[in-house]
């Protein structure tokens, strides 16, 4: 079962669907709030998760971050990853006032960006018992340093340069500049174009996983917010709560979560589901099959009444 849900987050208004099992009937339920890449949507691969752990007997909570698909938030399309975190806490804490859910047992799953913003959240607040990624990213490095960690330094100077000029424009009255996060069209894929990238276009640009509300840009001026940004400077206060961490073998992004394991205190594993890139784990049924048999024999242990 799905009802559509709001619930506030920093005086926004968010807008959610919560899954619940079709068998259930009475009793409090353990619940994950999984929260979607950066520039998607809940109705795209964070509900092909929550439609999954439903049918394993957790609710399961995904949202529209603020700024972002039917959620308010003023400019659109702002990628913000200190709101983002506040939006995985709010989303904790309406929860917590339900009276079909039981709120000493909720966990969270981010995947790709929130792979990132999850833990990052769940470091200070202690109400998230469990903790889980799926192609986990850390925008911050992936904005100072480039995918890979092989971007030229000037680059972000002069982006930063930008995002300043941006301010100033928009106190005097112009409008956010959009930046677009893909081509709309394959080909206009530059020829350099990483595999990454060209699965990412696969994904939400074509009818495999694209959705209206998805934003086709982000605001250029988040370039500021991000930079400043570090999700795993502190994941060893995620510990003494477990910590999983989901990679494809074949995944760009990879050394993220392998970086964010070593990094982390126990109880912590690394799962690595065997041919799989990053984006494959957003809706490929051969990957994203073992992907949930680890999260919920994961979130079957930590959220136990």
């Amino acid at each position: 079962m799905k009802a559509d849900v709001t619930f506030p987050s920093s005086n926004l208004s968010l807008a959610g669907t919560l899954f619940t099992p079709e068998d259930h009937i009475d009793g409090r339920l353990p619940a994950v709030v999984v929260s979607h890449p950066g520039g998607s949507v809940k109705e795209q691969s964070p509900s092909v998760y929550a439609e999954r752990l439903a049918r394993a007997g957790f609710a399961a909570l995904v949202f529209d971050a603020a700024h972002q698909g039917e959620s308010e938030g003023e400019p659109r399309g702002l990628e913000d990853p200190f709101q983002r975190a506040e939006d995985i806490k709010s989303a904790v804490t309406y929860l917590t006032t339900r009276d079909d859910i039981d709120p000493d047992r909720i966990g969270a799953l981010g995947i790709c960006a929130s792979g990132g913003y999850v833990p990052y959240a769940a470091q200070t607040d202690h109400r998230i018992r469990s903790v889980a990624t799926v192609s986990a990213a850390d925008m911050g490095s992936v904005i100072r340093e480039g995918l890979g960690r092989t971007q030229d330094p000037a680059v972000l100077r002069a982006m930063l340069d930008q995002a300043g000029a941006q301010r100033t424009a928009e106190a005097r009255g112009a409008a956010p500049r959009m930046v677009a996060w893909l081509p709309d069209s394959a080909e206009d894929l530059p020829p350099t174009a990483t595999r990454q990238l060209r699965e990412t276009f696969d994904y939400y640009r074509t009818p495999r996983g694209h959705h209206p509300r998805a934003n086709r840009g982000w605001v250029q001026r988040s370039v500021d917010l991000i930079a400043q940004y570090d999700s795993y400077a502190m994941i060893r206060l995620v510990s003494p709560r477990p910590l999983l961490m989901i990679i494809g073998s074949a995944a760009e992004t990879g050394y993220f979560s392998r970086e964010a394991i070593e990094r982390a205190a126990e109880p912590k594993r690394l799962a690595v589901i065997d041919g799989a890139t990053h984006v494959d784990l957003y809706d490929r049924d051969a990957y994203v099959t073992p992907a949930v048999a680890e999260l919920t024999a994961f979130f079957g242990r930590s959220l136990a009444g």
